[in-house]
């Protein structure tokens, strides 16, 4: 058990690099071409995988080899689930990678990722809003204490209009987007296999996206791209969407929810890392005392659910 625990934490931690290199590679990319694009295609082939795989587990299944649930259940989707496939496909994969990549394309790696890194804290608020959770005085110590660290890398010293500030609001979008789509998906994950609605929902998101960028892709001169674009974007697609995915319904059907979130704190702390030798982005102390209190803003939370949860 020790052994499958510790390999579980070591391929969390192969999925905290992947999603802090990400950042840069995309960034780097946008050196050469337009960011809608470049996610477009990157949106296609994790859908074109996707599917694959959701075909692969069912076959398997059907033939009656043991498939986990994670990969396929045998319930089929009524109508409600159909619609809310649609409604979560359009919300958290299309206006999502719409804000999500023209967000870091306008702004800084370490802003982008600090903003990213308190989802956590604006689920459990939009959940208790909607009467789904009840929150605690820790979570809004957490709330709060995100909220600061935000104010001091994304707020601190800048004003409206300044150049990060539409990528900053841009990257915020994409946080409601993605609880949203986490909230509205926990329903649907409890009778599907997170990968058939991971699958539908990147599927259904990417034919808009596709058609929304359309006009830019047929602008591009391919030709003139250097191989660096190409090799990104299918890298990306394969690690940073595919294989991230997967690590991380493995790891919660190992160890839990808790423990595999708490990996996703670290995200913005290997972005900035990563920025910072490749896109020689400087760490002021500003942004180390921003990620020190979104760290400890999300740690609060984490801590008034487990203590809820004992109670």
């Amino acid at each position: 058990m020790q052994r499958n625990g510790l390999w579980v934490d070591a391929i969390l931690v192969v999925m905290v690099l992947i999603w802090g290199v990400n950042y840069s590679v995309i960034k780097r990319a946008f050196d050469e071409i337009p960011p809608q694009p470049y996610n477009a295609v990157r949106t296609l082939i994790a859908s074109v995988v996707f599917l694959i795989a959701m075909r692969a587990a069912a076959r398997a299944a059907r033939s009656g080899r043991t498939v986990s649930r994670i990969f396929y259940t045998d319930a089929r989707p009524t109508t409600s689930d159909k619609w809310r496939l649609l409604v979560l496909g359009l919300i958290g994969q299309f206006l999502y990678q719409i804000c999500f990549v023209g967000g870091v394309n306008g702004t800084s790696v370490s802003n982008s990722a600090l903003i990213i890194g308190a989802t956590p804290v604006v689920i459990a608020i939009a959940s208790a809003l909607l009467g789904r959770e009840r929150i605690t005085r820790l979570h809004w110590m957490g709330a709060a204490t995100s909220a600061f660290g935000i104010y001091l890398v994304v707020g601190h010293g800048a004003d409206f209009g300044g150049a990060h500030i539409r990528g900053d609001l841009l990257v915020m979008a994409s946080v409601s987007c993605w609880a949203v789509y986490s909230m509205g998906a926990a329903d649907l994950i409890e009778r599907h296999s997170p990968l058939y609605v991971t699958g539908m929902t990147f599927t259904i998101g990417a034919v808009p996206y596709t058609l929304f960028a359309l006009p830019a892709l047929a602008r591009l001169d391919w030709a003139a791209l250097s191989a660096y674009v190409y090799v990104s974007v299918v890298l990306s697609a394969l690690l940073a969407l595919v294989l991230c995915y997967l690590i991380w319904y493995t790891a919660i059907q190992a160890i839990g929810v808790a423990r595999t979130s708490l990996y996703s704190n670290l995200v913005p702390v290997a972005a900035m890392a990563v920025a910072a030798v490749w896109l020689n982005e400087p760490i002021t102390w500003i942004k180390v005392a921003g990620a020190t209190a979104v760290l400890s803003g999300l740690w609060l939370t984490r801590l008034g659910r487990q203590m809820r949860s004992t109670t």
